[in-house]
């Protein structure tokens, strides 16, 4: 039974996952490297959580209390007695199986180990664990307080209860667990990642964004359109996961356009950096 989540990595996703588990009523161990990152975090959950207070989701007196769930740290140590850990670091894939091989290491033996990539073979990460049926994907959507979808990627060696306690996670989370094959973006990022890079593609050969943007949400129904939700994303973070699932799958469908590169190298990163394809 779950009862303790860690998560590690403390930006987007990581503040993100850790302020769904403390208003779900778990406890947390929130992990990042630094102190001034986990500072930061708190700060940017407090502010999420007001900001639920305002939207009428969440009571005035659950901020405190959702707060006083979560134990911040900087030792991988403190994730002893967590009962499922959710990585959530950068998108790189020695960095995420040196990472898994220590949690392997230091984690109880009925831990769940997790990781939310959006763009690496969930059976490349669980080559650097012992406990493969414990293993498992969880891929959230940022930003994590607004998205009402999990994608759950298990290995055929998941357990078929580790699958199962997953799924009840994340329906106590408040969000919809959706079954994923483990293969190149998944199933939604790989609709979403062509469709995103179409969209640059449309840019780079003289097209508005503007127009871009205005025909999806005009003609389609889209809540945002393309170059607007990549603003919010975050170019750089598009590119990565772009690049990651072009390595894997050989697909040109998801090979970043030069556009894409050149605006990142510029340091136009959307909405973060004030500039991408929009001022902000």
């Amino acid at each position: 039974m779950i009862e303790e989540v860690g998560v590690v990595g403390l930006g987007l996703m990581g503040t993100g996952i850790a302020q769904a588990c403390a208003m779900a009523g778990y406890g947390v161990v929130a992990v990042g490297r630094r102190e001034e990152a986990l500072g930061r975090a708190v700060s940017e959950i407090r502010t999420s959580l007001a900001r639920q207070v305002e939207k009428g989701r969440l009571a005035p007196a659950g901020v405190e209390e959702a707060l006083g769930r979560i134990k911040a740290a900087t030792s991988l140590e403190d994730l002893w007695n967590s009962d499922l850990i959710i990585e959530a670091i950068t998108e790189d894939l020695e960095a995420k199986r040196t990472l898994f091989q220590t949690l392997d290491a230091l984690s109880k033996p009925s831990a769940i180990l997790a990781t939310n990539t959006s763009s690496i073979p969930i059976a490349r990460l669980a080559e650097a664990v012992s406990r493969r049926d414990r293993f498992i994907g969880l891929h959230f959507f940022s930003p994590v307080a607004a998205m009402g979808l999990v994608e759950v990627v298990p290995l055929d060696a998941t357990d078929g209860r580790v699958l199962e306690e997953a799924e009840a996670f994340v329906t106590r989370l408040g969000k919809t667990a959706i079954r994923a094959p483990d293969r190149p973006g998944f199933l939604v990022n790989r609709l979403l990642v062509p469709y995103l890079m179409d969209a640059v593609r449309m840019v780079e050969e003289g097209g508005s964004a503007e127009d871009i943007d205005k025909g999806m949400r005009l003609g389609c129904g889209h809540p945002m359109g393309p170059l607007t939700l990549l603003d919010h994303v975050g170019l750089d973070t598009a590119l990565t996961v772009a690049k990651n699932l072009y390595r894997e799958s050989g697909d040109r469908r998801f090979e970043p356009p030069r556009l894409l590169e050149e605006m990142v190298a510029g340091g136009r990163l959307g909405r973060k950096s004030g500039e991408g394809f929009y001022r902000y």
